[in-house]
Order: structure tokens, then C-alpha cells, then sequence
């Protein structure tokens, strides 16, 4: 997760996953693209996290990212041909379009434990994880008269991630993905794991909803799309990761991700078997780290898979854009998806 603020005269980053935050003016019930299809409940907690002041004011760990206009979209550079399936922008991801963006601050890494930590000591927080399921609210989301499943499958739980055995079917995702019960940010790989030790690793296990309360209690939002990926390229253009074109050069690595064969082995050639600390790898052209690999990052902006389209039939330059005014997804338009982005240590 990460936050962002817009540009001021100070001198100074499913919806229910992980995040990196931008910062704005903090209001009483901001208003909010598409508000009909999210989860009112969740959105009144939200409403009554109060701003802090003094962390409203505090930019020092904000990165002021210069505006300007640039290709938006996946990108195929020289070679591309030669690289894996998986390397190539897929469908979502295309076709590029023209995009500005204004002036805006953003946190420089991913929002820690110790930094989730202190907003928790301060409002007294649940996230999503650490809640039961609301049924009335997940049945919208499936196939009419699915029935309602035990009461035990409702309990605060969330989704962990286990290497799969060998040989096992990778079109099952179940195989390596387990929704276990009290798991959370607090104990990331389930009951007795912590994150003890882990203070200046990103925090996972958080929702959309719980990105957004963390970034109005400090004065801040959540980056749109657009800004997001901006902020990545970190002034580059047609590159195919925030460095360059290559995972490797000379065996330096400069994400964490997986090494190996997904989703049964990892090499760990990088360092690390799942996240990383906060800046362990070098920051791009911005100076904002992990905008590749480590944990995925929220933004503000609903999923469409055909948003992208779009805004490229739409023609000329795209104005700071938002997103599409609700979320649009080809096989379950059921499910209400934001996006996310950068990748994570798988």
C-alpha cells in the first residue's frame, strides 16, 4: 500500500488486499466514484476515521513527482518477441493512450507494519480481514441463489498463499491459494505467525477499504491509476519494468520477486522467500521504491477490463483520469474489482 497527496505550496503514495497511498484535502464523506457498488458498512467506518493533523502535515517521506503527459498502457519493446507469455502486456493492459497528469506528492515505499501499526494504536481500527464476512453484502456478488455457505466460512479469515506440490494443476488456484481463518495483517501467515521482526515490511492482508481509512488519517488518498503508473516509470518510456527492459543485469537484482518455477519452487535468488523490507532494492528515476515485485499496491480507480479501450477511441489526451465510473470484468461482472498494481514477491 501506498499513499499520495495533490501538489500544494509545502516544501516538503477484490476491493477488500495490499496498498501504496496519495495525500488530499480530508473530508467528512468524500465523494466517491461508482459509491453505489461498495459495501455501505465498510464505507460509514471509513467516513469516521478522523484526520490527524500532524500527520496531514508531514511530507517527509513524500516524493514530490514533477506532472506531465506520457503513453499509458503496456508496453512491447525491442525483443519482445523473444520474451515469455507471462513478460508481455496482456489485454487489459492495451492499447497505450495519451495521458496527463498534474503535480502530486507520493509516499516513497509501501506503507509499512509499524506505519499501520500507529494508525491502529491511534483509531482503535479493525480491517476487513479482522471482520466477519457480511453475507448480505458478498451474496450481491454471486451467481443468484447461491446459497449461503456455514457459518464457520464467515468468520474473519483471509487468503494465504502456500507453494503448490509438484505436478499439481496451475489451473486451479486453490492449490496454492487457501482462505484460512484468522489470518490478518497482524498475523500475515495465520495464527501464530506476526509480524514481529517484520516492522519495515509492507503491510498485507489489507482491503481497499482499509488503504483508504489509513490514507485519510493522514491527510492523504489513494493514487489514481493513471498517477500510479506515472509515478512507476519513474520518467522512463517503453520499458518494460521501472529500471529497463531486463529483470537481471549481471545478477544484480532490483525487485523482489519470484525466482523459479510459479507456484511450486523459489530460488530465493533475490533474498527473499516472500516480502521484502521497505527499500531493499534501488529506487527508480523518482526515487520511490518497490514500484515493482514486494506487494501489490491499491489505487483509487475501479477495474475495467475495457477501460483502457476506452479512453484510446476517446482520442486525444486524458486529463488526470480517474477510471471508469464502476467496474467492468468479462467473466463475473458480479464481482465489484479496483485496481491494482506493481506486482508482488510471487
Amino acid at each position: 500500500m501506498a499513499s499520495c497527496k495533490q501538489e500544494t505550496d509545502k516544501p516538503q503514495r477484490n476491493i477488500s488486499s495490499e496498498d501504496n497511498t496519495t495525500a488530499s484535502n480530508s473530508v467528512i464523506k468524500p465523494s466517491i466514484i461508482g459509491e453505489k457498488d461498495l459495501d455501505a458498512k465498510l464505507l460509514v467506518v471509513v467516513y469516521q476515521v478522523k484526520e490527524s493533523e500532524e500527520e496531514a502535515k508531514d511530507f517527509s517521506d513524500m516524493v514530490r513527482i514533477p506532472g506531465g503527459e506520457f503513453d499509458m498502457g503496456g508496453d512491447t519493446p525491442e525483443g519482445f518477441d523473444s520474451m515469455p507469455e507471462t513478460a508481455l502486456p496482456q489485454g487489459d493492459e492495451l492499447p497505450k493512450h495519451k495521458v496527463k497528469v498534474n503535480d502530486f506528492w507520493m509516499d516513497e515505499h509501501e506503507v509499512t507494519n509499524a506505519q499501520f501499526m500507529e494508525f491502529v494504536a491511534a483509531t482503535n481500527y479493525f480491517t476487513v480481514a479482522e471482520r466477519p464476512v457480511d453475507w448480505e453484502q458478498l451474496k450481491k456478488q454471486l451467481p443468484a441463489g447461491t446459497p449461503k455457505p456455514p457459518g464457520e466460512n464467515l468468520l474473519p479469515s483471509s487468503l494465504i498463499f502456500n507453494y503448490a506440490p509438484k505436478g499439481a494443476s496451475k489451473e486451479n488456484l486453490n492449490n496454492w491459494w487457501t482462505f484460512e481463518r484468522d489470518v490478518n495483517w497482524r498475523q500475515p501467515n495465520g495464527p501464530g505467525s506476526s509480524i514481529k521482526g517484520k516492522e519495515n515490511h509492507p503491510v498485507i492482508h489489507i482491503s481497499w477499504y482499509d488503504a483508504l481509512a489509513y490514507a485519510k488519517w493522514r491527510g492523504k488518498r489513494l493514487p489514481t491509476e493513471a498517477e500510479w503508473e506515472y509515478a512507476m516509470r519513474g520518467g522512463k518510456k517503453n520499458k518494460m519494468y521501472p529500471w529497463g527492459n531486463e529483470k537481471t543485469e549481471q545478477g544484480q537484482h532490483f525487485a523482489n520477486h519470484l525466482q523459479g518455477e510459479f507456484p511450486y519452487t523459489n530460488t530465493v535468488a533475490d533474498g527473499f522467500d516472500r516480502t521484502a523490507p521497505v527499500k531493499s532494492f534501488p529506487a527508480n528515476g523518482y526515487g520511490l521504491y518497490d514500484m515493482a515485485g514486494n506487494v501489490w499496491e491499491w489505487t483509487n480507480d475501479w477495474y475495467s477490463g475495457k477501460y483502457y479501450f476506452e479512453l484510446n477511441k476517446a482520442g486525444g489526451v486524458a486529463d488526470n483520469p480517474k477510471g471508469p465510473d464502476e467496474s467492468f470484468e468479462v467473466y463475473n461482472n458480479l464481482e465489484k474489482k479496483k485496481a491494482i498494481r506493481g506486482g508482488s514477491f510471487l
